[in-house]
């Protein structure tokens, strides 16, 4: 078992790509190589999926946003991505044959049962790090990325959340046990308060490449260098609907503020569609971030073929 009772995970497979003039580097040697010829990694994160919506979204443009930035990786949170609760196997299959390297969750992992089993034999599928270790499951995995070994952490944080055990000393013996083992070193931390999120992504300054947080829906327009080398945005946002609430209906959330009552099931919107996240640059030589970029295409334009940012 791995810090903080949660397994890690390697997995060395990579995803088909044009074939390049001269083989992509391999293995150890490989890695090498890469660090040697100063190549740089880009890392696309994709924010929170929200449910069918949001899917149809990743399906349509997790392609065309990874190419149009060049990213080398995805890392694309999708614990809401099974009607806006929760992640099933096929879901995850779904993001994974789009070319996805790992796929992080948060709180609502434990929503859809069937999901348990996979999180035991998919080292890609990731759960938050910190919960108990009779949990199923793991909260760290390194894959391969043009011949760089890419470690991805989940955490949860505590601030407004269930009770759950620290993240930041669950990530000191995360870091400790991957120590070697990955050229670069980056968080999806999700977590509901800001300054929480702020806090733990200084921890972390220049002992990751980058802590991105997921969780809110909202989209924060805080992105960042940290002094130490560390890329840094307080929240990824929201891929599905923009026109929603936090990508649910708006009526019924509307209902729910003006009744206090639970009422209706929330279920996700379908308006004003779009993908978001954040595109990070690594230096893989030093494990640090060299810039972060923060992503917002809508939908409907991407596909008309005016790709855009808002």
């Amino acid at each position: 078992m791995g810090a903080c009772g949660a397994g890690s995970a390697s997995e060395s497979s990579r995803r088909s790509a044009p074939p390049p003039p001269t083989p992509p580097p391999q293995g150890e040697r490989g890695a090498l190589r890469c660090l040697l010829e100063g190549a740089h990694v880009r890392i696309l994160f994709v924010a929170d999926v929200i449910g069918s919506p949001g899917r149809r979204v990743a399906k349509g443009l997790v392609r065309l946003v990874r190419n149009q930035y060049r990213a080398d990786a995805v890392v694309l949170n999708g614990e809401n991505s099974a009607g806006g609760f929760g992640i099933t196997p096929e879901t995850a299959r779904e993001f994974f044959e789009l070319g996805v390297d790992v796929v992080t969750t948060g709180n609502h992992v434990w929503d859809k049962k069937e999901i348990l089993p996979l999180l035991d034999r998919e080292p890609r599928l990731l759960r938050p790090a910190n919960y108990p270790p009779t949990n199923p499951g793991h909260g760290s995995v390194v894959v391969e990325v043009g011949g760089v070994r890419l470690g991805v952490l989940n955490l949860q944080g505590r601030t407004f959340m269930t009770p759950i055990d620290d993240p930041f000393r669950c990530a000191d013996g995360l870091l400790a046990e991957m120590k070697g083992k990955a050229d670069v070193i980056v968080v999806d931390f999700h977590a509901e308060a800001t300054s929480e999120k702020q806090a733990f992504a200084r921890y972390l300054d220049g002992r990751v490449a980058a802590v991105v947080g997921t969780h809110t829906h909202v989209q924060t327009a805080d992105e960042r260098l940290l002094p130490k080398g560390t890329a840094a945005i307080t929240d990824l946002g929201l891929t599905g609907g923009l026109g929603g609430i936090i990508g649910m209906k708006w009526e019924i959330s509307l209902e729910r503020q003006l009744t206090l009552t639970r009422g209706e099931r929330m279920q996700p919107a379908d308006e004003d569609l779009h993908l978001q996240g954040a595109v990070v640059e690594v230096d893989p030589a030093r494990g640090v971030a060299l810039g972060i970029e923060r992503v917002s295409v809508p939908y409907a334009k991407a596909l008309e073929g005016a790709f855009g940012k808002v």
